[in-house]
């Protein structure tokens, strides 16, 4: 069963990729979409029989390589963390799938783009059902591919491009960390086997090893180099600045990578070596405040954003923080839970905001939108659910939406922890709660409320110049297809009920540590604080969450004209914000300009001046002044030639009677 889920999106995609037109849209938008279909039920089927009937396993599939002392196995590991990233990666994706069928009706590449999901599907797959680094690495280098294949995947825009090769780019950076930390893996452990290296960490802890004269802890060194790899996946704070950027992909893609599948594997790795992490407590604290960091910068970045993809895409960012420095301070529970929850309201929200940039003629400025929830009712309530779960709108002990349980655990187990990063994720996790309620009620705002602000968009105008509709200044949106729809109420149902069913499974004292079996490093001492922290605490995230819904209130519906004032009256900070800390311009100085005079100096000095000048464009001054030279000898004239062979004596005279002479 396991060999199928994996492998057959693998098969889907090699249909549609090599039969592509050939094969017809209707044919490879089934083959890929089945496949997805059928590998996401049997992950539920799995997902049951593991995580709720003690069953885990790895299955060989056959020897891959040996080198020496390296023997790497292909094998599929089966545990309940598996599990759980089984039936979120395959659930979503065959939602996206379906979604497509209508987003991407009209493109002539339909073939080209469905074997790019299943593709990216089959690789994140391989990821989380690996048995041992090397195998994980293949997986993580395979979505990294896929990504820029997808993210790309409208090649004539020059901004597709662009932002393809930023990802691609900025991912080698934290790869190169996570390679090295691999290499230095098996020169420690002696093998790259998962199960061996987590059983064998606590061995190891406290060792060091010499570096320029210091003593440096190696779990720590290692940990820090797997971290890094997980910050460009993940799109922590310093490797971030793809993400926002690859929202230049078609918006399927923007949900696929954003909510299940890319993002989330640096925040899988962790947990999935977690016991390592644990006997390297150094590196759990710099994933708590780099963590903590993401969660702060993202939602700050989150509020000025005007293209609606671009909001949600920071608020990506941020929850991804949340997640990370809940692993940080040791509650991988909480952290995959978050991961799961966030899953479903996430790509609701993407997958929302799809549809109404469909209904918009693809315009994505949310300055534009302004009274759709009467134009395109079911997406607005489903948006509107997507909210309410990401926001965290919930009543403690009672019932709440899927966030409000996931996100409010990891709050209160950053408190539990009762250490300095745990004091400081706390109060950064409860003001980004806040600022996430602001900049995601403003979007909802912005986009459903207030006057229609459609004739104010040129793209619509320009776009819809022949339309003669009145009433809403000659452009009437439009509700999304049936398959566009579907995917929304599904995702609709996991963003109320997810946070309530999963919440004791995958957080519970005792029946936590039972559910997880040995998969993650399970605290119950901390699970234990975190349930039952003051009250004040358990409200400080929904109090946040009234505040930034208050804010919002004000600002957009109440009095629309004060974000105009504000930014009148805070013009640097509202620039610092859109400008985004500043972090790509710096990048710019520090990186590209340098690279881009080196490549200068080599170019005109080093190829041009020096090698094409007494190389070959030399060779070739010589070769052309000395045929010159021939062609004006080659006259054909006698007397010519006759004073070339004068010459030739005289010059042979010369040489020989000296030496003649000097020899007698």
């Amino acid at each position: 069963m396991l060999n199928i889920i994996v492998f057959l999106p693998l098969l889907a995609a090699l249909i549609a990729g090599l039969g592509n037109r050939a094969l017809g849209n209707v044919a490879a938008k089934s083959v890929t979409t089945g496949s997805l279909f059928v590998s996401a039920a049997l992950s539920w089927l799995l997902f049951f029989q593991v995580g709720f009937g003690d069953t885990s396993y790895t299955q060989p599939v056959f020897e891959w390589f040996r080198s020496g002392d390296l023997v790497i196995n292909w094998a599929l590991r089966l545990d309940t963390l598996t599990a759980v990233m089984l039936i979120v990666i395959t659930t979503v994706s065959a939602l996206v799938h379906l979604y497509s069928w209508g987003y991407m009706a009209e493109d002539p590449d339909q073939p080209r783009f469905f074997a790019y999901l299943s593709l990216f599907t089959f690789a994140m797959l391989m990821l989380v059902t690996a048995d041992n680094l090397v195998q994980m690495f293949f997986g993580w280098e395979g979505v990294g591919l896929a990504s820029y294949l997808l993210i790309g995947f409208w090649y004539h825009k020059p901004s597709a491009n662009a932002a393809a090769i930023k990802a691609f780019v900025v991912n080698r950076v934290g790869d190169f960390g996570y390679s090295l930390g691999i290499f230095g893996i098996f020169l420690v452990f002696g093998t790259t086997d998962l199960s061996l290296i987590n059983e064998t960490a606590g061995e190891f802890q406290g060792r060091t090893f010499e570096f320029l004269g210091y003593q440096v802890d190696i779990l720590t060194t290692l940990c820090l180099l797997l971290f890094v790899g997980a910050m460009g996946k993940s799109a922590q704070l310093g490797l971030h600045t793809w993400l926002p950027d690859a929202m230049e992909g078609p918006t399927p893609v923007s949900a696929l990578i954003h909510a299940a599948t890319m993002v989330t594997a640096g925040v899988f790795m962790v947990c999935r070596m977690s016991p390592l992490f644990e006997a390297a407590p150094a590196a759990l604290t710099v994933v708590t405040y780099v963590g903590a960091a993401t969660a702060l910068f993202a939602a700050t970045v989150g509020t000025v954003q005007t293209d609606i993809k671009r909001v949600i895409a920071y608020s990506t960012c941020s929850q991804l923080g949340y997640m990370f420095f809940a692993a940080g301070i040791g509650a991988y529970g909480a952290s995959m839970f978050h991961l799961t929850t966030h899953a479903f309201f996430k790509a609701l929200l993407f997958l929302g905001a799809g549809s109404v940039i469909h209904a918009m003629h693809h315009e994505q400025d949310m300055r534009y939108y302004g009274g759709l929830r009467k134009e395109i009712p079911f997406t607005f309530y489903t948006m509107l659910i997507g909210t309410l779960a990401i926001t965290g709108v919930g009543i403690v002990g009672v019932f709440g939406f899927a966030g409000f349980y996931s996100k409010d655990l990891i709050i209160e187990s950053a408190f539990a922890a009762g250490s300095e990063a745990g004091y400081v994720a706390f109060a950064v996790g409860v003001f980004a709660a806040l600022l996430t309620s602001f900049y995601s009620w403003r979007l909802m705002f912005l986009t459903f409320w207030q006057t229609p602000r459609w004739n104010e968009s040129e793209h619509i105008r320009h776009v819809t110049h022949s339309e003669d509709r009145t009433g809403t200044g000659g452009y009437k949106p439009h509700e999304s297809p049936m398959t566009m729809l579907i995917p929304l109420g599904v995702l609709s149902v996991g963003a109320v009920f997810a946070g309530y069913a999963l919440y004791y499974p995958f957080s519970g004292e005792e029946q936590g540590a039972a559910f997880w079996n040995g998969s993650i490093a399970f605290n119950v001492e901390l699970m234990a604080a975190a349930h039952h922290v003051p009250l004040w605490v358990k409200l400080a995230s929904t109090v946040a969450m009234l505040t930034g819904l208050a804010v919002a209130l004000v600002y957009y519906i109440w009095k629309p004209h004060k974000p105009a004032a504000f930014v009148e009256q805070f013009r640097s900070l509202h620039a610092f914000l859109m400008r985004k800390w500043y972090f790509d311009e710096l990048y710019h100085y520090l990186f590209i300009v340098p690279s881009l005079w080196f490549g200068r100096v080599f170019w005109k000095r080093g190829d041009q001046g020096t090698i094409d000048r007494f190389g070959p464009n030399g060779a070739g001054w010589l070769v052309e002044r000395g045929a010159g030279v021939a062609r004006r000898l080659q006259s054909g004239y006698l007397y010519n030639y006759a004073l070339v062979m004068l010459i030739g004596l005289a010059a042979a005279a010369a040489w020989f009677l000296p030496r003649a002479m000097g020899g007698e």
